[in-house]
């Protein structure tokens, strides 16, 4: 199986890969390989899949999934984006009601319906 299609393009990986916490000089543990942790993250989103369906070429989903979860908590994927969507042509700068995908009951209670749980004033004579 290829990831090519989700990867990012080395002139933008030479545009992120400073930002990226665990690069080897910086304080804390030196991450194995940022970009492959980067890349990962770009297939889940991409593709819509659970984090525990994560090609086993990836790693560990669980790592991975912590790990994106400490970047976004430090603002890491926030500055990523900005630097990103200063490119003119950058595909992930457009986001449109085609990629968000809603769960299959997430548009609530049948219409017609009234909650069990609430009451009714009685009407004022």
């Amino acid at each position: 199986m290829t990831t090519r299609r989700y990867a990012l393009r080395d002139d933008q990986w030479q545009r992120i890969e400073h930002l990226l916490p665990g690069r080897v000089g910086t304080v804390g543990v030196t991450a194995k390989d940022n970009r492959l942790f980067v890349e990962a993250v770009l297939y889940h989103y991409r593709t819509g899949i659970p984090w525990r369906d994560l090609p086993e070429l990836f790693g560990d989903f669980r790592v991975i999934h912590t790990r994106h979860m400490r970047f976004n908590n430090r603002g890491v994927w926030q500055r990523i984006f900005e630097v990103l969507a200063a490119e003119v042509d950058n595909e992930y700068t457009q986001i449109d009601s085609t990629m968000i995908r809603a769960r299959q009951h997430s548009a609530g209670a049948k219409k017609g319906i009234a909650p069990k749980n609430v009451s009714v004033a009685p009407a004022e004579v």
